[in-house]
């Protein structure tokens, strides 16, 4: 039964930790909108792959950009870091994300900041996590899927590279909100990750 005003799930974490199936899962089973905000950060690094400088990417950000079938290669996630360090970029993208989180109906998002900086007062702050291997197992996995040529050792090396660089960033920085509740996944199965976001989100409904 979806809710008939404004209520945010803040969900964060590195890369394959499960946050966005988790988060994917969570708004479907409440009737919440889902947003991917790490979508816009690629978005924004295949537009400057495509030869825009960063903040003018960001700013001529469209829908359609969004819906693009290239979006969740290595080279996309890399360039997508990159432009994430860049506060303007960040800033230029705040306000849709803010609006989108606080719109009728309840809605969840996740990313790196959202918990920390887009959505300080976020009803439910989760913070979802997991080892290196495994987190490099399952991205290794869905990009064999896809058809991209790579080598689990490279995937991990590219994890590593990323959570340093998201972690070191001077603007909003990759952590855990002190009030957010950590969900580690490395032995767990989705359902199980699942079913305890679901719990905190009930919880915190009432």
């Amino acid at each position: 039964m979806t809710t008939h005003y404004a209520f945010t799930v803040a969900i964060d974490g590195p890369a394959a930790a499960g946050k966005g199936t988790i988060s994917k899962a969570l708004a479907a089973h409440f009737g919440f909108a889902h947003l991917d905000t790490g979508v816009l950060y690629r978005a924004t690094g295949r537009r400057v792959m495509d030869g825009l400088l960063p903040i003018e990417a960001a700013r001529a950000l469209v829908p359609e950009d969004l819906d693009r079938d290239d979006l969740r290669s290595a080279p996309v996630a890399e360039a997508a870091s990159k432009v994430a360090a860049i506060p303007e970029v960040r800033a230029a993208l705040v306000d849709f994300q803010r609006a989108f989180a606080r719109r009728l109906g309840g809605a969840v998002l996740d990313g790196r900041d959202i918990g920390t900086v887009i959505c300080p007062e976020a009803e439910v702050k989760l913070f979802v996590t997991a080892s290196d291997a495994v987190r490099a197992r399952r991205r290794f996995r869905e990009l064999n899927d896809a058809g991209f040529q790579t080598t689990e050792e490279a995937v991990l090396a590219d994890l590593r590279e990323r959570d340093r660089r998201d972690a070191t960033r001077a603007d909003a920085p990759l952590r855990a909100a002190e009030d957010a509740v950590e969900l580690d996944t490395t032995d767990m199965t989705i359902n199980e990750a699942l079913a305890k976001a679901v719990a905190l989100v009930g919880e915190a409904r009432g």
